[in-house]
This record gives structure tokens, C-alpha cells and sequence, in this order.
């Protein structure tokens, strides 16, 4: 799960450092607290367990007693920031292909989040969805996250395609002034997707920087750096990211063995070896969507448990008051009422 096993780049947290030591606070002791010196932010290699990425979020925020901390990090990084993922959007030919490499390559940066696109009538959404519920940290993530991508775009575009809104699932903050001053556009909170939205005849306009050499060479680079993401990625977390990329139809276990090019016996046989169970993910992926799904509000129960493959709605519904204690009806009321 990705509270386990997950990937960020260290130079995000290098940012965070940076604005703690921007407002007269000791990032050395920021590090120290989860056991980390800052000297190891140095190495790019580095990776912290995703309670330990928490932490320092969490304890970040309260340092600089800045609730707006995720929006001022995001504020920060340029498109130098993303590494060969930014120098490539720089010189891609349109819109739509900055989109289609975020898709594809945004894990080689981080895998909190996942990106995708949906085409509503004459506009484009860029979707972010958590592989796994964020909690305590989930709004100064996206809203880095968001900021720094809608950042991005606004740089390769130069004028030819603005951002229109920006979409958050979560409650209006005190500073949602700052948060529109930053975005430079409408910001719409309570909302039940995170992301922006972008006009669909501007995704296809030519890039001014648009480099077509350098942006092959650039994506390359990119594949290299997920392939080695990904050889070094635990079979339970490759089960788990064709599971969550799919989010409904989940293949059986006879067909995740063919699509990672081993038998039925050696997956089960390994994921034993990795503690876990081709069920046990299953189960876990099931969880993670149900509470997504009844969040969101746009399906019915119905619907969801058709989605995560229950073929009985009363089937779903005790695995969900096993898992949470109450049902799905008394959990969506409760994510409807006002904090």
C-alpha cells in the first residue's frame, strides 16, 4: 500500500526546508524530529517511509503555523523543479501531449497522486486521484501538487491556453483569498474532484518552445527512469497500480499473472513471499475506491458495488460495515455534513 511503499522526489522536500527556513524556523530541527539531517536531502536517491513523509508535513504546517504551507511549496517550484518530466513538457508541440506525459511519467516524480484526463463538452478536466487515501495531509498535498502542475502548464503555454478554474473536494480555508491570488483564477472548493480545467480547442495549439528532438530525447530519459522505478517496485505494489489504473473490471488472478508475464502459482507464490495475497490487495483496493467513490458523490451504492465487483449490493455492503464499522449510507452522511 502507499503507506508502505511509495515514491517522491527528495527535491520536494527540499522545498519544504526551504520555506520552513523562510520564515525564521530551524529546518535542521524539522529533520531531526523524524531522524533525518538535512544533509541527506542532498541525496537523490533518498526515500522515507510514507509515515515519515507525514510527519514532516504535518509538523511542517505547525512550525511555520502556515495552514496555506502546500500552496506556498507549490508556489516554489519552477519547471526545472520536475527534473527530465518538466524539461520535457517544455519542449513538447501541444497541450495535449503535456498531458498525455504527466499521465504516463508523473510516477517517475511521485506516485501520491495519479493524473488523468475527461472531456466534458468543450472543456478538458485533469484529474488527480489519491492511489490511496492522503488523510491528514491529503489538502497541502494537492494543493501543491495542483498549484506547481497549473504552474507548469502556464509556462509552456504562454497565453495560448489559460487554466479557467481549479477544483478542490474539500471545505473553503481561511486563506482561500491567497489560494485565488495564486492560481490567477476561479478556485471552487467543496467540490467532488480535484483538479482544473482547461478549454478543449487550446490543448491542441502549437507550443512556442516546442522542441520535437529534444522532447523524444527528454521522454526517453523519462522511460528510463520509470522502467528502473518500476523493476525495483514490489509485485504486490504492480498488482496494486494495474488494480487502481483500472478502478473497476478487476482482472482475476489467472489474468494479472498473464499481464505480469508470469504463472498463477509463481504470483501467489511471491506475494506470500511479500506477506500478502493476491485477496488481501483485492480487498484493500476495494476499500481504498469504496471511500473515494462515496465520497465523490456521483455514484450510487448501487453503482459502486457494481464498480468494485460485487455481483450483490448486500455483499458489498458488509464488507464495507466490516471495514468501517458503519454502513456506506451512514458513511456518505457523514462526509455530507457540514465540518
Amino acid at each position: 500500500m502507499i503507506k508502505t511503499e511509495f515514491s517522491l522526489s527528495v527535491i520536494y522536500l527540499r522545498q519544504i526546508a526551504e520555506q520552513i527556513r523562510r520564515v525564521g524556523a530551524d529546518p535542521h530541527a524539522w529533520l531531526a524530529r523524524s531522524g533525518l539531517e538535512e544533509a541527506q536531502l542532498a541525496d537523490s536517491a533518498l526515500q522515507i517511509p510514507y509515515s515519515t513523509l507525514q510527519c514532516l508535513i504535518l509538523d511542517a504546517v505547525t512550525l511555520t503555523n502556515e495552514p496555506a504551507l502546500g500552496l506556498l511549496v507549490g508556489e516554489r517550484l519552477v519547471a526545472n523543479s520536475h527534473g527530465m518530466l518538466g524539461y520535457a513538457a517544455m519542449n513538447s508541440s501541444t497541450l495535449r501531449q503535456v498531458i498525455s506525459l504527466f499521465e504516463q511519467y508523473l510516477l517517475v516524480r511521485t506516485s501520491l497522486v495519479l493524473l488523468s484526463h475527461e472531456i466534458h463538452g468543450d472543456q478538458v478536466h485533469l484529474v488527480f486521484t489519491e492511489p490511496a487515501p492522503l488523510g491528514d495531509i491529503r489538502r497541502s498535498v494537492l494543493e501543491a501538487v495542483i498549484l506547481t502542475v497549473k504552474n507548469l502548464f502556464d509556462h509552456v503555454a504562454m497565453g495560448c491556453c489559460n487554466v479557467r478554474e481549479i477544483a478542490f473536494p474539500f471545505a473553503t480555508p481561511a486563506y482561500a483569498a491567497l489560494a485565488h491570488e495564486l492560481f490567477k483564477c476561479d478556485v471552487h472548493y467543496h467540490q467532488t474532484w480535484a483538479g482544473m480545467v482547461l478549454p478543449l480547442a487550446g490543448i491542441d495549439q502549437p507550443l512556442k518552445m516546442a522542441d520535437p528532438a529534444t522532447y523524444r530525447e527528454a521522454v526517453q530519459i523519462c522511460q528510463y527512469e520509470l522502467d528502473k522505478l518500476l523493476r525495483n517496485e514490489s509485485l504486490g505494489a504492480k498488482v496494486r497500480r494495474i488494480m487502481l489504473q483500472k478502478q473497476s473490471g478487476f482482472p482475476s488472478l489467472n489474468v494479472m499473472a498473464r499481464l505480469l508475464h508470469v504463472t498463477p502459482r509463481t504470483l501467489h507464490r511471491r506475494l506470500l513471499q511479500e506477506q500478502t495475497s493476491y485477496k488481501e490487495i483485492l480487498e484493500d483496493i476495494r476499500h481504498t475506491l469504496a471511500i473515494e467513490f462515496l465520497a465523490s458523490g456521483h455514484l450510487s451504492i448501487q453503482e459502486i458495488s457494481y464498480r468494485l465487483g460485487y455481483s450483490d449490493i448486500a455483499n458489498f455492503r458488509r464488507a464495507f460495515k466490516r471495514w468501517e464499522k458503519i454502513s456506506p449510507s451512514a458513511y456518505r452522511d457523514l462526509q455530507a455534513r457540514p465540518a
